[in-house]
């Protein structure tokens, strides 16, 4: 297996995407640092990984931290971004600046922060895959601070691509996927809420995330593949053109 051996971080291992990416990396063979800020749920997801996985906690809106992270973790071969906190949606008018700043704070500049403090460790054939979101192409009302930071983060996608090659560099455009950050949303409205962004797709479905898991490993495997922004949305992009 291409990942076999390898030593791959993903920031935003402890739930979601990125525990799904950790579970098919270790799978493949690969040594995974999870890291995330929550220690509870870190501890939740080294139990559902083996022991060739560790835990860190990191704080991606400390620099300081995402540093004595790479300190600690040494040479590695990926680098994998999922970290998110879920965004309700809010028209503009009534969005208080402070929370709008925490948004990108760990969407957007936690990114930058782990990239500059990881780059210099990637090994020869090594990668950077980051997260993005349909919302950055298909934004609705109330969303324009979240297709703002998906945006940004695949216009820095392209440009680190340039700027670290021969470091490949990509994102995965992830569309609507079950996750726990759709938990605070009560099961009746969250069911009818799945079912209607179901409908907007092609395929009728909602993703899931080892699908989204999928396509970062295939980033990582695929050497001829850099600044690349793969949609993985079940056609929403397409069928709302």
């Amino acid at each position: 297996m291409a990942l076999s051996g390898q030593r791959i971080v993903i920031i935003g291992g402890s739930s979601g995407m990125g525990l799904a990416t950790a579970r098919a990396a270790a799978a493949a063979g690969a040594a995974v640092t999870i890291a995330s800020s929550d220690q509870g749920r870190l501890k939740s997801a080294l139990a559902q990984l083996p022991d060739t996985c560790e835990g860190v906690v990191v704080n991606t809106r400390d620099e300081t931290s995402v540093a004595a992270l790479f300190d600690r973790v040494g040479e590695l071969d990926h680098l994998v971004y999922t970290a998110g906190d879920a965004v309700r949606p809010q028209p503009l008018a009534v969005l208080p600046l402070d929370a709008a700043r925490k948004l990108f704070e760990v969407r957007f500049w936690g990114t930058v922060a782990a990239v500059k403090h990881a780059a210099g460790r990637v090994r020869d054939g090594g990668s950077i895959v980051l997260t993005s979101g349909t919302v950055a192409v298909r934004p609705a009302p109330g969303t324009a601070l979240a297709a703002g930071a998906a945006a940004a983060t695949e216009g820095l996608t392209r440009g680190l691509a340039a700027e670290l090659a021969p470091i490949r560099v990509n994102a995965v455009r992830a569309g609507a996927i079950r996750t726990p950050l759709w938990d605070p949303v009560p099961e009746p409205q969250r069911a009818a809420l799945f079912s209607t962004l179901a409908d907007q797709t092609l395929t009728k479905s909602i993703g899931e995330a080892d699908q989204i898991a999928a396509a970062h490993l295939y980033l990582m495997e695929n050497r001829f593949v850099t600044g690349t922004i793969l949609t993985v949305d079940g056609g929403a992009t397409l069928a709302g053109n």
